[in-house]
């Protein structure tokens, strides 16, 4: 059976890129293994190729005849890179010593050093692609408009619109997060892409989503000149890996080769990492990091870190890594300078080649409305592989609304457990003059979050005694009855404690410590991948802030348009920008009408790639499942969706929304039906029931009063009759 018929076609690409880069790695241990030698050995002047070394120097104000005039005397030849180099003995001169910590064998640099690396790094953001096989990745400002990323990150203009990039999502110099600025992805203007070189290049929208202008985040400069690194030096990489906040692998990373398109180093990076900006201790940047080379078996298949052959569906965290690779960014340029492009498109291309601004100032609020996008010109970029990408003539400007419900006002449930929160998170009780209200009210949810992530986790995760105790006492007034007796006096018992009804808002309520595990992290309900806790409640900051951002704009400039053409804006804006939350009765199925939104028994962290794929589709048992999982998700089919992982509990909080709310679901073709019961009931003995589940149930019963019966007590699944719980 070939690649592709076991995996997708985005993961076999992956795969191919993968099993590419280790290829490339393999076939250059020789002379990898020579250069080590020659580092060890002769130091970071003799490891590359003369042309280069000489070119680096001379880019740094040195010349390479300096060490070559203080040669004692030749040594043999040596062939380093395809060239041959002629070695001086062991003594060195103490100004071949200078020019070696000049290319940056010096661990002392400068103050201004990381000064500069502040600047260059809000040029930098995290890419987030919403729906089908969405997730995270990162991307840089290579020119006022456009932004630079892989091409397995943004594989096509339709990917490219379902994206924004956030800038400034990290950290201040006070430990407070700073407010990300999301901007919208416009590929209609600009869109080229290389799978070869694993490249995309794409139009970024003027305004963000709160009115900041792009120009403020100012551009990376990029040169095709010979010299920006040698073999030997060390390189940082600013990333947003796995999609977390932004991050710096700071010089102890290595370049250990150079071949003509790509750059092999050792550095800290992981998934989400892909795009990031390769920099030499100049801050030039000098290559496209794009993939990690994983350790092969025999037959060149990649190996999960416990030794075994890796599929996609483990995910990135599971592979087994020796070294990452990167695109030079000289063979991006050359690729793009070899493009045939006229109009607009062209006169974009050409500012990634002149000069500009690292970075601009702090943005600052504007009142006016964003300029309305154009475009003009046609773009054909193919790549080596036979992959071919257009830009197309001017699309028209598409604005992605959304529906959201949840409001500004003060009544959204707070669940803070202590008088009072660490220093330096402590939300501002009001908005201060000036600050938009939007991004007060994310602000205040955000620093929420966190306080309640860092409360929790100083809380024991699970207390067996106590939750026993306060188990029986729920249940207390239930008698031995079966059958509609049961269901009816338990769907009395969950109504009647139901207090509060906390509305919808995972940031707050789900991820920083219901729906943890008990190392501390999250985990996908239908993936398993596991994610930190502060990642969901930043990502979902920032959606929430770009949400309220357009429902502003709505307001302000479609005040001639009627209830229902706001409803289906909304309903847009949402699907277009969801929650990392997964609600396992679709919302659709209630109108997404409170107490049910924000009913917390049947909401779990699932990232928004999982979220989109499983969509409103009824759960259903596939006789092929295990040969046929068609997805890290799990295995869609016109008929339902079957979960890769978590099958027990979307069974136990979907038994016990029928329970709480009877009638409300299956009245439709596309709702889960009374038929498919007996999966619900499979899956919840053939999965029992984990500490998970128990934490889950005590955190929600603290929270909101109410209990899950099928988690409490699972025997009873066989005496309740769930018949009547449907219309």
């Amino acid at each position: 059976m070939t690649t592709a018929e076991l995996f997708s076609p985005t993961e076999s690409h992956y795969l191919s890129q993968l099993t590419r880069a280790a290829e490339r790695y393999a076939n250059r241990s020789g002379e990898r293994e020579r250069t080590r030698e020659l580092l060890r050995t002769r130091g970071v002047l003799y490891a590359d190729e003369p042309e280069r070394v000489e070119k680096r120097l001379a880019r740094l104000g040195a010349d390479w005849s300096l060490a070559r005039a203080i040669e004692r005397e030749p040594s043999e030849p040596v062939t380093a890179a395809g060239s041959t180099l002629r070695l001086p003995p062991e003594s060195f001169g103490s100004d071949v010593l200078g020019l070696e910590r000049l290319i940056g064998r010096n661990n002392l640099a400068p103050v201004a050093f990381l000064e500069e690396g502040a600047l260059v790094s809000r040029s930098v953001g995290r890419i987030t692609l919403s729906g089908p096989g969405g997730g995270h990745g990162t991307g840089f400002l290579v020119s006022p408009s456009l932004l630079l990323t892989n091409n397995h990150v943004l594989r096509s203009q339709e990917e490219a619109r379902r994206s924004v990039v956030a800038f400034s999502l990290q950290a201040g110099i006070d430990g407070h997060p700073l407010t990300p600025a999301v901007f919208q992805l416009e590929p209609h203007r600009f869109f080229v892409t290389d799978r070869g070189l694993d490249f995309s290049l794409v139009a970024v929208a003027e305004r963000g989503a709160r009115g900041e202008a792009l120009s403020s985040f100012g551009r990376l400069t990029l040169s095709e000149a010979l010299g920006t690194v040698v073999i030997g030096e060390f390189v940082s990489i600013i990333q947003h890996p796995r999609g977390e906040p932004k991050q710096l692998a700071l010089r102890e990373n290595q370049v250990v080769d150079i071949l003509d398109r790509f750059m092999h180093y050792e550095s800290d990076t992981r998934e989400g990492s892909s795009g990031s900006p390769v920099f030499n201790d100049q801050w030039e940047v000098v290559a496209l990091h794009h993939s990690a080379v994983p350790k092969t078996d025999d037959e060149g298949r990649p190996l999960s870190v416990d030794g075994t052959v890796w599929t996609p569906d483990m995910g990135d965290d599971r592979l087994a890594w020796k070294a990452n690779e990167g695109v030079r960014i000289s063979r991006v340029l050359r690729a793009l300078h070899e493009l045939t492009l006229t109009g607009a498109a062209a006169r974009l291309r050409d500012e990634v080649f002149s000069a500009g601004t690292t970075a601009g100032p702090a943005p600052a609020p504007v009142e006016s409305a964003p300029p309305a996008p154009s475009g003009d010109g046609a773009a054909t970029l193919p790549g080596p592989d036979g992959a071919r990408a257009y830009m197309t003539d001017g699309t028209a400007h598409l604005t992605v609304p959304l529906r959201i419900s949840v409001g500004l006002d003060a009544s959204a449930f707070p669940v803070e457990t202590a008088t009072a929160p660490p220093a330096g998170l402590t939300p501002p009780a009001a908005p201060p003059a000036g600050r938009p209200d939007v991004a007060f009210a994310v602000e205040r949810d955000l620093n929420a979050a966190l306080v309640n992530h860092r409360l929790a986790r100083e809380r024991p995760y699970y207390d067996r005694t106590a939750d026993t105790a306060a188990r029986d006492a729920y249940y207390a007034g239930i008698g031995t009855d079966n059958g509609d007796a049961l269901r009816r006096a338990l769907t009395e018992l969950l109504t009647r404690t139901h207090d509060p009804r906390p509305k919808y808002k995972p940031i707050r309520l789900v991820y920083p410590w219901v729906d943890l595990h008990r190392d501390g992290r999250l985990r996908s309900i239908y993936s398993g991948k596991d994610f930190s806790a502060e990642e969901f409640i930043r990502a979902d900051a920032a959606v929430e802030e770009a949400r309220m951002a357009r429902i502003q704009e709505l307001f302000l400039h479609e005040g001639t348009a009627g209830p229902a053409e706001f409803e289906a804006e909304f309903d847009a804006l949402e699907a277009s920008m969801p929650f990392n939350c997964e609600h396992v009765v679709p919302q659709s199925w209630f109108l997404k009408k409170e107490p049910m939104r924000g009913d917390l028994h049947h909401l779990f962290a699932c990232e928004v790639g999982c979220n989109s794929f499983r969509g409103n589709f009824p759960y259903v048992d596939f006789a092929d499942f295990e040969e046929k999982i068609r997805d890290a998700c799990g295995m869609r089919e016109d008929i339902g969706f079957e979960p890769k992982t978590g099958k027990g509990a979307v069974a136990r909080a979907t038994l016990y929304f029928l329970l709480r709310y009877p009638k409300q679901v299956g009245d439709t073709r596309r709702e889960f039906p009374e038929n498919r019961l007996p999966t619900l009931l499979a899956w919840h003995v053939n999965e029992p029931v984990t500490e998970y589940e128990l934490h889950r149930n005590a955190a929600i019963a603290e929270l909101q009063g109410n209990r899950n019966p099928l988690i409490d007590h699972p025997d009873w699944a066989e005496k309740i009759d769930f018949s009547g719980v449907w219309p």
